[in-house]
């Protein structure tokens, strides 16, 4: 899909996914580590990264 870094960094850095109801955020991994992030739909503080597509 984007093979040049600009893209990369837009479409995966920071953007993390709610394990529960799959509702995207942008944050960092700190501020998810810490447990100050919170899904917009379902109030769950489970987060995972977005995966790349290959």
């Amino acid at each position: 899909m984007a093979k040049f870094e600009e893209a990369q960094a837009r479409l995966y850095k920071d953007v993390m996914i709610c394990k529960k109801c799959k509702t995207k955020a942008k944050a960092s991994m700190q501020k998810v580590l810490r447990g100050k992030l919170l899904c917009k739909n379902c109030g769950k503080k489970q987060f995972r990264p977005k995966r790349k597509a290959k």
